[in-house]
């Protein structure tokens, strides 16, 4: 059996959990697939599944049933779904485990495809319908062997996030400030799973972060399928820059970080917000997807060359030390040599220090899959790589720049004694670099400023300070 990704954790100590009376109703494993929004719905229903009586264990073998909260973005995520869900299948085959739940994006996405597939999953539960998780885990339970699938509608407002079962280290937590995008990009299905954008009021997500603040949260990163837009469908107006005023009154929290934030509505006031707190960090994921302007209305970005670069060069001058994350899509249809030059070169002046690169996937249903001029997938993946080539020189040629500074840095794992693993400002989980700190007497969890000593490729290496927090 491969190695896969079945949660192994321990419940932080404000986390729900069932009342001592209630004993334990059943144990299951759990397969948390997809993007950081996703990972917050997985959070969600582990946490209604603990309150309910239900025991999480790290072993899908022996266990009454497993849940496979799938991604059903890009090809690659569907097949990496359905590889997880057939290997729980032989499970259940084997007799090793009761019953296979499957939820999430991946059944929003290609709807009755997925039981035409594979007919021996017990049920189906829509990204929508993941508060009625306990319900399908009663079933199997019960023995009851009716397949029943859950499906609800895109909400009219945002599903309540609170009393999660949290995935991530104690210190530092996903929070979803949305749900959904009006955006009409041509190569994305996101709407079509996730629906319109549904703002979460401003007093629920501060109760939210009070809540994960008592649980040990010290950084907060903001998530959404449109950060920028947040508000615009509930008060009118774009609202994140009072949002981030209220978020920074939240006493525990030391780092707020801003990811998945669209290329517009980038008001004055909310960059001067960024440029002057003391909280949210001067790191900013901000997906470009091109510079080329007709590559970009293609994809109907509703943005151009010239505002694109307008926009980097307004944030880069008024917010100090701001490090720019971007991704961009190569091989879109109907991308030329020259367009994709054109985006080498960019890339190459503006020097972002965080950068991921996409081959085109075409997306069935999506407006780009009628456009003319599909390039083969040999082209677009030696497009990744070329653009990846270009970005590993500047990625690297940054680290080096910080060598000498002192950093403060968010421990995230001693790796063995006297090491340990953590993230500056400029590194998001997961998906940037990490520092690598050689001291004594640290914890997990605590900022510690550490002198950066070298850097190794994406990653820095440093010594704590004597004067560590």
């Amino acid at each position: 059996m491969s190695q896969l990704p079945i949660l192994d954790l321990t419940a932080p100590a404000a986390s729900p959990s069932a009342p001592e009376s209630s004993g334990v109703k059943g144990r299951y494993a759990f397969v948390s697939l997809g993007c950081p929004k996703n990972l917050v719905d997985s959070e969600k229903m582990l946490g209604s599944l603990a309150v309910e009586g239900y025991a999480l264990t790290s072993e899908a073998e022996g266990s009454d049933f497993v849940i496979v909260n799938t991604c059903g973005f890009i090809d690659s995520s569907r097949q990496e779904s359905f590889g997880v869900i057939e290997e729980m299948l032989d499970l259940k085959r084997q007799g090793k485990t009761n019953g296979v739940i499957v939820a999430g994006c991946l059944p929003e996405r290609i709807g009755g495809d997925l039981r035409e597939r594979l007919p021996e999953i017990d049920h189906v539960v829509g990204v929508f319908g993941r508060d009625e998780i306990t319900k399908v885990a009663d079933r199997i339970i019960g023995n009851q062997r009716e397949q029943v699938d859950i499906f609800r509608p895109a909400p009219i407002r945002a599903l309540d996030d609170r009393a999660r079962l949290r995935i991530t280290p104690q210190h530092f937590a996903y929070l979803k400030i949305s749900e959904g995008c009006n955006r009409t990009c041509t190569f994305c299905s996101i709407p079509k799973m996730r629906g319109k954008h549904v703002t979460k009021p401003i007093e629920e997500i501060i109760a939210e972060a009070k809540e994960l603040a008592a649980d040990g949260v010290r950084e907060l990163i903001l998530v959404a399928q449109d950060t920028t837009y947040y508000g615009m469908d509930l008060y009118g107006e774009v609202r994140l820059r009072d949002l981030l005023e209220e978020l920074e009154q939240v006493e525990g929290i030391d780092w707020i970080r801003l990811m998945y934030l669209y290329p517009v509505n980038f008001t004055d006031a909310l960059i001067d917000k960024i440029a002057t707190s003391n909280k949210i960090l001067p790191y900013l994921d901000m997906p470009l997807q091109h510079i080329n302007s007709r590559v970009l209305k293609r994809m109907q970005r509703r943005v151009d060359r010239e505002r694109t670069i307008e926009l980097v060069e307004k944030l880069r001058e008024r917010i100090p030390n701001l490090v720019l994350r971007t991704t961009f899509v190569v091989g879109f249809p109907g991308e030329t040599e020259e367009q994709f030059e054109e985006l080498r070169a960019f890339v190459k002046e503006t020097r972002f220090q965080r950068m991921g690169v996409f081959p085109y996937s075409l997306e069935p249903g999506t407006p780009a899959e009628k456009l003319d001029g599909h390039l083969p997938e040999e082209v677009k993946q030696q497009r990744v790589d070329t653009l990846m080539a270009d970005q590993q020189e500047i990625a690297f040629e940054f680290g080096e720049s910080l060598v000498g500074y002192e950093l403060d840095v968010l421990l995230d794992e001693e790796i063995e004694p006297g090491l340990w693993q953590g993230r500056c400002f400029a590194d998001a989980p997961e998906i940037d670099g990490n520092v690598y700190v050689q001291g004594e007497g640290l914890k997990v969890g605590e900022f510690v400023p550490v002198e950066i000593v070298d850097s190794q490729d994406y990653d820095l290496v440093g010594v704590a300070s004597e004067d560590e927090e």
